[in-house]
């Protein structure tokens, strides 16, 4: 994943599917790039409506969530 900062977005309640292979043509949501190898998407439910800050990096310790891990790399 190239980004160096979360994807921040207004999400609506509901089954949400993130990418982890960080080659979904659809960032951050996952578009099924990722079959044929060892990565699954991150499947969150969100109960209300709410902003979220999805991690781009790779490095968060709460994927799919941002924990400002990014701050750290160079």
């Amino acid at each position: 994943m190239a980004e160096k900062k979360p994807y921040i977005i207004k999400e609506q309640p509901g089954i949400k599917y993130y990418c982890a292979c960080g080659v979904s043509q659809n960032l951050p949501y996952c578009d099924g790039s990722h079959k044929g190898t060892e990565f699954h998407p991150n499947k969150v439910e969100i109960e209300d409506e709410k902003n979220v800050a999805i991690c781009s990096c790779g490095k968060s310790s709460h994927i799919p969530f941002c924990d400002g891990a990014h701050k750290a790399l160079r």
